[in-house]
Order: C-alpha cells, then structure tokens, then sequence
C-alpha cells in the first residue's frame, strides 16, 4: 500500500466556544472602565463628579414622576420625556463618539466571532455605564407613575427590559451604521459641533417652556403625546397607561409595536455588523482605484475672481469653512445665534428689527484672529507675505470670503424679522446699521488678528485658545467689539435720530450711508492693519503655533 493510497482525513478548525462570551464583554467593559480612570486623577474626578450628579438628577427624577401619580397629564409627561430619552440615544453616538470605547466595533474584526453571539454580547455590556443607569432610573419612574392594578404591573414589568433595551440596540445601530464616519473627519467635526447643538437644544427648551405657560399648560402638549405614543421609543410605556386605564387591546399592540422595532434593530445591527467586518474600507477601495483627472484648480468661485493673490486666499478661506473642524464650528455656532436670538424674540413678540444686527456681530467676530486658524501652517503664508501691499491684500481677501457669507446671511436674517414682526419701515434702518457694523468689525478684526493673535489648539471641542492665551483670546474679543461699536456709532445715532425725530420714512437712506460708512471704516481698518502684520510675521507665527 503506498503513501498515497493512504485515506487523508480532515478536521475542521475548531470553533471557539460562545456560551461565556456575554460574560467575557461585561467584564471588558468593566475594565476598560477601570483602566480609563487609572489614567489620571483628572478622568477619576469627572467621572465621580458625573456619576454623583446623574445620581442627583436620576433620583430627583423618580421622585417627580412620583409626584405625577394618579395626575391627569401624568400619561403626557413620561410618554414625551421617554421618547426624547430614546431620541437621545439615538443621537448622541454621532456627537460623542468617544465616549464609550466599545462603540468601534471594528477593533474585534481579527477575533473569531459569529454574529449572532457578538451582538448579544454587545447588547447586555451596553448596559454597563452611567447612561443605561440614568435610563433605568427613569423608565421605572415612568411605570411607577402609570402603573395602577394587575395589568398595568404585568405590562410593566414587560416594558421595562423592552425600553431599556430597546434604546441600547438603537444607539448601537446607529454607532455601528456610522462607524466609518465617526472615525473620519467628519465624525470629529460632529463632535465639536456638540456643544452647538447643547445650546441651540436649550434655547429650543427654553421658548417651548414659555410658549406651554403661555398655552394653559401641559394640556398643550396631549397632541403631540398621542403620535409619540405610538412610536417605538416610548410606546412601551404608553402600553402600561393603557393596560392601566382598560384598554387592553390598545396595550398590546403598542407593546408589539416595541418588540417589533427592537427585532428590526437587533437585524440591522446584525447586518451592519457583518457588512462592516468583512467589506473593505474606503482606504483600500481608494488605493486600488484608478487615477483620476485633477480638476482645473480655477474652478468653481475661484475662477470668478481676479487673478493672484486674493483668489487663492478666497479659496482657502472658504475651504477651512468646509473642512476645518474649529472654524466650522465658530460659522456654524455664529450663524445658529444669529438668527435665534432675533427670531426667538421675534416669534414671541418682544423682540425687535434691530435685534437682526445681531446676525451682523456674531459673524463680524470671526475676523478676529484670523491667523490662528492657520495654526503653525501659517509660516507658509508669511513666506508669501514681502510687503505691505502683500499683507494688505492677504487682509483683503480673508475679509472678502467672510462677507461672501456674511452679506446675504444678514439680509435674509433682517428681512424674515421684519417679516415676523410685521415692521417693515424699521428694515433699512436695521440694514444700514448692520452693514455698518461689519465694515467696523472688519477693520476692529483685521487689526486685532495682527496685535493680539493667539493659537486653537485642534484637540478638544471646547478648547479655542492655548494655554496661557485665554485672557489674550478675551482681551482681543472684548476691546474689538468695544472699538467697533465706537466706530459704528455716527450710524447708530442717525438712526437713533431718526425714530426719535418721528422720520422713519427717511430710514431707507442709511442703506447706502451704512454701507459707504461700512466700507469706508474697514479699507481705513485694513490699511491700518496691514504694516503692523508685514512687521509681526515672526511674533505670529509664534503666537499661533503653540496649539
């Protein structure tokens, strides 16, 4: 009998062992939890300073559904702040990528894992962590405050574990959907544009709270209650207010509602899951696919521009805009409060046209220290820079690319006040005003971005000046907007004079007075600006390179 004759027998590879892999990923997340608060005192104090303070307001919480029990609008509350609670967790991933390390879960590609086991791993260690506390807290407040007799227990004991998970396997959906954006560039963008979305939420919170004492109170929010009833995100809940008051029918399908979404989510997860672990990435579909032809470098809004200098430092400065994550955030932030502080004050009555100039200064502000977006790359722009005409027109082009956004922005943020307001004899005034404003804010920035730069450090959303150059950040701010308001003034008084004077018909000459004003203070302020930049190079360039 020869070798080969000899019966070749296979064994597969052996398939590692699932049953403990639940267990396995809590206490991975438990230790990577330990381990991040090993990494200094500062992570240890946030992190019991945050877990203290949900605490607080989880309990504070429980004790106000509490309260709620047996209220009339008890069904209103918890069904709208359990959707928004799911909404949350929906969300929140997109902005805070990095707050939970497990969200990636492209760092478990090179493990043995099925799908199936892996999700559920992933689903019962998502559990773990401040946020899932602060969740649990709140749903059993919700069914403590709606659950009255035997049914409403028995669906409520259901509807706790389907809200908590279901809310887990949302935002794991969605994390995993969004893994590859939240790893780019546009993922840290998102993240610095959370604190933007923080405040403009507030101010949304705000004005409802106003409008619903304006409106007799929480009976205003019963229809908005009743769709959001019968979404996924809170219609669990809604389940244990309807077995509670009978309507048992009504009960389960909302709670089939529940189990059905959860399904849906935990398959598309799953697939996401797998689509993600075993396509290739936009790196290696980049690397392998072929050349393509450049396009012609005066295209676009550059090629409308005059030859030289002031169209390649146009495109430069429109392109930061779009890919620059600081100065994104800076337009984003100054054009949300442009128009939400006039047209809040205006949807509610009080506010005013001239509260439109507004739109006009915060966008004026982001003259202010425009070397330091270039951070230490700006040794390629003073390589460029031999004279004062060079620095001049630099100054030029950046205040041109700003008003390339900043003229019609104030225009259509005067015209919808005056629309909402109905005061349409007010609106050159406001116009003329604003131009004016920004010819100041102009002038006031290019010479503060010579005399008081400063760096922005690329790490961290809420960092947007150096160590150590807070108080110049400040300084350069405050003296600049108090220079243009000084400057600004021979305008502010005409149309102080004006009104006082009882002819507003005659408004509609500071139009042009603002903007020949307006022009006129920033070519004077660019003028003035231009010899103390060609003189700095070397002071800052240091100034902005220490971010």
């Amino acid at each position: 009998m020869s070798v080969l004759d000899t019966p070749v027998t296979t064994t597969a590879a052996p398939v590692p062992p699932t049953a403990g892999l639940t267990a396995v990923f809590v206490r991975l997340k438990l230790t990577l939890l330990r381990n991040g608060l090993r990494q200094s005192s500062g992570r240890r104090a946030v992190f019991v300073i945050s877990l203290v303070f949900t605490l607080l307001l989880a309990a504070g919480q429980v004790l106000g559904l509490l309260l709620l029990r047996g209220n009339a609008q008890a069904g209103t509350v918890v069904v709208l702040l359990t959707g928004i609670v799911a909404l949350g967790w929906a969300v929140l991933p997109l902005f805070f990528p990095s707050g939970d390390d497990t969200l990636d879960p492209t760092r478990l590609v090179m493990l043995p894992l099925r799908p199936e086991p892996l999700v559920r791993a992933l689903l019962v260690s998502s559990m773990v962590g401040i946020g899932p506390l602060f969740t649990l807290c709140l749903v059993l407040g919700s069914v403590l405050a709606l659950a009255h007799g035997a049914a409403g227990v028995l669906f409520a004991v259901g509807a706790v574990p389907l809200t908590m998970l279901l809310c887990v396997a949302l935002s794991r959906a969605v994390a995993t959907a969004n893994v590859r954006l939240l790893n780019s560039r546009k993922g840290r963008d998102l993240a610095v544009l959370s604190g933007l979305v923080i405040a403009v939420g507030i101010q949304f919170v705000n004005f409802g709270a106003q409008r619903l004492g304006e409106a007799g109170g929480l009976s205003a929010l019963e229809p908005a209650a009743n769709v959001v009833r019968w979404l996924p995100g809170a219609s669990a809940i809604a389940a244990v207010d309807a077995a509670s008051d009978g309507a048992y029918g009504v009960a389960v399908a909302q709670l089939l509602i529940t189990v059905v979404a959860l399904g849906a989510l935990v398959w598309m997860w799953q697939r996401g899951l797998v689509k993600l672990m075993t396509a290739p990435d936009g790196s290696t579909l980049a690397a392998a696919a072929p050349d393509r032809k450049k396009t012609s470098d005066r295209a676009g809004l550059s090629g409308l521009l005059p030859e030289g200098r002031t169209a390649t430092v146009v495109h430069r400065s429109l392109l930061y805009i779009v890919r620059d994550p600081k100065t994104k955030a800076a337009w984003v932030t100054s054009l949300a409060l442009g128009a939400i502080v006039p047209l809040i004050n205006a949807v509610q009555g009080t506010g005013s046209v001239y509260l439109a100039c507004v739109a006009a200064g915060m966008l004026g502000m982001l003259m202010y220290n425009q070397f330091g977006q270039d951070t230490s790359a700006f040794w390629m722009v003073a390589l460029t820079i031999s004279s004062t005409r060079d620095a001049y027109v630099e100054l030029r082009a950046r205040a041109v690319a700003l008003l390339l956004i900043t003229l019609p922005y104030t225009l259509l943020i005067c015209g919808v006040t005056a629309a909402v307001l109905g005061e349409w004899r007010s609106l050159p005034g406001a116009l003329g005003l604003s131009f004016a404003m920004l010819g100041a804010m102009m002038a006031t920035g290019a010479l503060a971005s010579a005399v008081f730069p400063y760096s922005i450090p690329q790490e961290g959303a809420f960092k947007n000046a150096a160590p150590g150059q807070g108080g110049l950040a400040w300084i350069s701010i405050l003296l600049g907007m108090l220079a243009a308001l000084v400057l600004a003034a021979p305008v502010i008084v005409l149309v102080a004079w004006l009104h006082l004077t009882g002819r507003q018909e005659a408004l509609w000459l500071v139009i042009p007075a603002g903007l020949a004003y307006g022009t006129l203070i920033g070519w004077a302020g660019l003028r003035i600006a231009a010899p103390r930049t060609a003189n700095r190079l070397p002071e800052i360039l240091t100034a902005v390179s220490k971010g």
